[in-house]
C-alpha cells in the first residue's frame, strides 16, 4: 500500500488523467449502448417459470407488455356516445402509435355491444388493453410517452368529468424521475458535514470527488453490465446508492489520517502515503468485506440476483480503488490546504502539537466504562424493539397499488379495482401442453371446475394456439395480486384443482402470472437464505478472525451485525408493510415486502455494518497490543475514533435517506433500511453496545487458542511498522498524555465542563 501512495503521489497528474479518462470512456459506451435491463424474477425450474417458457415457444404474440388504458365516469356512462366517440378516436391513434402491436377497446369486437366484459357492471369505468411489440425492459421511454400523452388529451378535450389514467410497466417508465434529485440532495449534505467536520473546503471537496468518480464509472459500467447479463433495473441506483455511502465515507475515513499527520508535522507527501498505508488497509479491508457479502448472493444461483450483486460488487470495488488511488493524488495537489486556515496558523506559530482524545468523544468513552451493564441493557432493549416488526414480515406482491397515490399507475389501479374487482389488476395464467381429444375433455373440465373455485371471480375461455399442441386461460382472482388469498388460491389450483381435472389423462397444467410468480421466488429465497447468511456471516468471521487474532471480536461482530440487519427490517416493515407514515411521505400504499430485498440487505448491511467494526475495533486492538491494558484499550479506541465514526455514519444516513426521494418504492426501501442500519450501528452498536460488552468481557475479548494462533496465518489490517511510523514521537510521551487526559475525565466532578477540542 505504501508503495502504491508513493506513485500516485509522485504522478498525480497522471492518476487524475486516467481516472477522467476511465470515467469519460465508459460513459461515452455506455451512452452509445445504451442500457438493457432485466427485470426478470422467474427463479429456474419453478412452476410459474415453466408456464412462462410455455407461454413464449407457443403463444409468441403474447410476447409484448400488456399496458391498460382506463376511464371512468361518474354523471353519465361510458357508452355515452360523447364519451364513447372521444375514446374511441383516442385508443385508434394509440394503435397507430410506433411501437404499439395492438389495442382490445371495449367498443368492438364482440358483436353492436362490444366487449361487454371490459366495461364495469355500473357503466361508469371501461379499459383497453394496449399491448407494445416488446416487453417494457426494451421499450423506449419515448414510445410509452406518446401512448400517455395521447389518452391524456382525450381527457381534456372530452366530457366534463372524464377521468383517463393508464396502467402498465411500460408506462411506469414514464413516471421514473428524470433528474437524480435524490443523489444531489445526498452530495449536499455530506459536503455539509464534512465541511463542519474539517473546516477546510478543499478538505471537503475531496471525498466528495473521489466518490463521485468512482461511482460515476461504476454507473457506466452497469449500464453496459446490462448487455452482457440480466441485471435488474434498478441496480445502477442500488449502485449508486451504496456507492456513494461507503466512497464518501471511506474517502473521510484517509483524510481524517492526512489530517492527523499534517498536525504532526509531515510533509504532504508523507502524510498521504502514510494514510493509505495505514488506514487504506483497513479501507481495503472493509471493502473486501462488503464485496464478499455482496458476492455471496452468487451461491443463490438466481440470474435476477447474479446482476445486482456483480453489479452493486463492481461499484464498491471502484470507490476503493479510487479512495487508495486517485484521493493520495489529490491531496497531494492540493498541499496543506486539507487543514483549516486557524489549523494552518496554528501550526505555523506552534508548531506539531499532540492529538489529545478530550470533549465529548472522552466525556463519553468515560461514561460507558463507568456503566457498562446499565448502557448496554438499554442499547439492548432499544434494538429489540426496534427488530419485533420483523417477526411479521411477509414477502410478496409488490405492485402499482402500492404505487404513490398522485401516480396515473396507481389510480388506473384503483379504478380497476373498485369497477372490475380487484384481481382483475393480477390474473393468473395456467398454460399446459395439449395431446390429443382425452386432454382436451381435461381441460375443459379445469375450466368448469375453475368457475366453481372459490376464490376465483372470472375464467376466460380456453385459447389454444395454431396446431393444438398447447392451450392456456386466464383466471381473476376475488382479490388482489398481493393478498394472502391470492396466494392461497395458487396453492389451491397447484395441490387440488387441477390434478382432479386432469386425472385420466397426460394433460400437465403450469400456473403462472404476476403473483404465482412471485411466491415462487420467494419460496426459493427463503429456501436458501439460511445458507446464504451462513456462507456470509462465516466468511466475515473468518476475516476478522485473521485481521484480529481473538474468537470474541468476530462473534460480537456478528451478533451485532444480525442485530442491525433486523432493525432495519423491523423498520422497513413497519414503514411499508404497516403503512406508518407511507402515504405521508409519498412512499405510496402499504403492502408486502419485495421476496428479494432480504437476500441483497443482508449482503449490503453486513458488509456495511462491518466497516465500523473495523475502524473501531482496529484502533482498540493497537491500544490492547501496545499495553495489554483492556480498559484502556476500549477506552482511548471509542474516545479516538468515535468522531469519525459519527460523522461518516451522518453522511451515510444523509446519502441513503436523500434516495427515499428517488420516487422508486423499491430504492426507498433501500434508503430507508441502509439509514437506520447505519445509525443503529452507529449510535447504538458500535459506540455503546460493543464498548460496554467490551468492558464487561475484559480480557476474554482479546482471548485466542494457543494451537490456533500458530496455525492462522498472519493478517494485519495496519503493519506494526506502519503503527510504529504513525505513532512516533507519541510513544511514549504522547500516549501517556492520552492516557492521562482520559484518566483526568474519568475521575473529574460531572459538573466540570471540558471546553477543549
Amino acid at each position: 500500500m505504501a508503495a502504491l501512495a508513493r506513485w500516485c503521489v509522485r504522478h498525480r497528474l497522471v492518476v487524475v488523467l486516467l481516472w477522467l479518462l476511465a470515467l469519460g470512456g465508459t460513459g461515452t459506451a455506455a451512452v452509445v449502448a445504451g442500457s438493457a435491463y432485466s427485470n426478470d424474477y422467474e427463479a429456474p425450474g419453478t412452476e410459474s417459470g415453466r408456464a412462462a417458457e410455455l407461454l413464449d415457444a407457443h403463444f409468441p404474440g403474447l410476447g409484448g407488455d400488456s399496458d391498460t388504458v382506463v376511464w371512468h365516469i361518474d354523471d353519465s356512462t361510458v357508452r355515452a356516445a360523447d364519451v364513447e366517440t372521444t375514446m374511441s378516436n383516442a385508443l385508434a391513434q394509440i394503435g397507430k402509435l410506433p411501437g404499439v402491436s395492438s389495442v382490445v377497446s371495449p367498443y368492438a369486437g364482440q358483436g353492436a355491444q362490444g366487449n361487454s366484459s371490459q366495461v364495469s357492471a355500473d357503466g361508469h369505468t371501461a379499459y383497453a388493453t394496449v399491448t407494445f411489440e416488446q416487453q417494457a425492459d426494451d421499450i423506449p421511454k419515448s414510445q410509452a410517452q406518446a401512448v400517455v400523452d395521447t389518452a391524456r388529451d382525450a381527457e381534456t378535450h372530452g366530457p366534463d368529468g372524464l377521468d383517463v389514467e393508464l396502467g402498465g410497466s411500460a408506462v411506469a417508465l414514464t413516471e421514473s424521475a428524470s433528474a437524480h434529485l435524490s443523489e444531489i440532495v445526498g452530495v449536499v449534505v455530506a459536503a455539509l458535514v464534512l465541511f463542519l467536520a474539517f473546516g477546510s473546503a478543499a478538505a471537503a471537496a475531496l471525498p466528495i470527488a473521489t466518490a463521485l468518480i468512482g461511482v460515476g464509472t461504476a454507473y457506466a459500467g452497469i449500464v453496459l453490465l446490462g448487455h452482457a447479463m440480466t441485471v435488474a433495473d434498478f441496480a445502477p441506483m442500488l449502485g449508486m446508492l451504496v456507492g456513494l455511502g461507503v466512497g464518501i465515507d471511506y474517502a473521510l475515513f484517509i483524510v481524517t489520517r492526512h489530517r492527523r499527520g499534517l498536525k504532526r508535522g509531515l510533509p504532504v507527501a508523507v502524510a498521504a502515503e502514510r494514510a493509505v498505508a495505514t488506514t487504506g488497509r483497513a479501507v481495503v479491508f472493509a471493502g473486501a468485506t462488503v464485496c464478499i457479502a455482496l458476492l455471496g448472493m452468487l451461491i443463490l444461483r438466481l440470474s435476477f440476483l447474479n446482476g445486482v450483486a456483480i453489479a452493486a460488487s463492481v461499484t464498491v470495488l471502484l470507490t476503493v480503488a479510487a479512495s487508495v488511488t486517485l484521493l493520495p493524488a489529490l491531496l497531494s495537489l492540493i498541499g496543506t490546504r486539507a487543514l483549516s486556515r486557524r489549523e494552518r496558523r496554528r501550526l505555523a506559530e506552534s508548531g506539531p502539537q499532540p492529538e489529545l482524545p478530550t470533549g465529548l468523544a472522552a466525556r463519553w468513552a468515560a461514561f460507558v466504562e463507568r456503566h457498562p451493564k446499565l448502557l448496554g441493557a438499554l442499547a439492548l432493549a432499544a434494538v429489540t424493539v426496534l427488530a419485533l416488526p420483523t417477526l411479521s414480515l411477509h414477502l410478496g406482491t409488490s405492485d402499482q397499488g402500492n404505487n404513490a397515490r398522485s401516480s396515473t399507475t396507481r389510480q388506473a389501479y384503483d379504478l380497476l379495482a373498485a369497477g372490475f374487482g380487484p384481481g382483475t389488476n393480477g390474473p393468473l395464467t395456467l398454460v399446459g401442453e395439449v395431446s390429443g381429444a382425452q386432454d382436451q375433455r381435461a381441460l375443459g373440465q379445469l375450466a368448469a371446475a375453475l368457475r366453481g373455485t372459490e376464490g376465483v371471480a372470472a375464467v376466460s375461455p380456453v385459447t389454444y394456439d395454431k396446431d393444438d399442441s398447447a392451450a392456456y386461460l386466464t383466471v381473476v382472482p376475488t382479490s388482489a395480486p398481493q393478498s394472502d388469498r391470492t396466494s392461497a388460491l395458487v396453492d389451491r389450483l397447484r395441490d387440488d384443482v387441477i390434478p382432479d381435472a386432469a386425472r385420466g389423462s397426460s394433460l400437465d397444467v403450469q400456473v403462472g402470472g404476476v403473483t404465482a410468480s412471485y411466491d415462487d421466488f420467494a419460496e426459493v429465497v427463503i429456501g436458501k437464505l439460511p445458507l446464504f447468511v451462513g456462507v456470509v456471516v462465516g466468511l466475515g468471521c473468518v476475516l476478522l478472525l485473521l485481521a484480529f487474532r481473538s474468537l470474541g471480536i468476530p462473534l460480537k461482530a456478528a451478533a451485532m451485525n444480525v442485530a442491525a440487519v433486523g432493525s432495519a427490517f423491523g423498520v422497513v416493515v413497519a414503514v411499508f408493510q404497516w403503512g406508518w407514515g407511507s402515504e405521508l411521505f409519498g412512499l405510496g400504499r402499504s403492502g408486502p415486502i419485495e421476496p428479494f430485498l432480504p437476500v441483497i440487505m443482508v449482503s449490503v448491511l453486513f458488509g456495511l455494518s462491518m466497516d465500523y467494526q473495523v475502524f473501531l475495533v482496529s484502533r482498540m486492538y493497537e491500544e490492547w497490543l501496545e499495553t495489554g491494558d483492556n480498559r484502556r484499550a476500549v477506552r482511548i479506541g471509542l474516545a479516538e475514533t468515535s468522531r469519525v465514526i459519527n460523522s461518516a455514519a451522518v453522511i451515510m444516513i444523509s446519502v441513503f435517506l436523500a434516495f427515499v426521494l428517488s420516487g422508486d418504492r423499491v430504492i426507498a426501501m433501500f434508503g430507508i433500511a441502509l439509514a437506520v442500519a447505519v445509525a443503529v450501528d452507529a449510535f447504538v452498536l458500535r459506540t455503546l453496545l460493543v464498548p460496554a460488552l467490551m468492558h464487561l468481557l475484559g480480557g476474554a475479548n482479546w482471548w485466542l487458542p494457543r494451537w490456533l494462533d500458530r496455525w492462522l496465518p498472519r493478517l494485519s489490517i495496519e503493519p506494526p511498522e506502519c503503527r510504529a511510523a504513525a505513532r512516533g514521537a507519541r510513544i511514549p510521551e504522547q500516549r501517556a498524555a492520552a492516557g492521562d487526559a482520559l484518566d483526568h475525565v474519568m475521575t473529574k466532578e460531572p459538573d466540570v465542563r471540558d471546553t477543549a477540542g
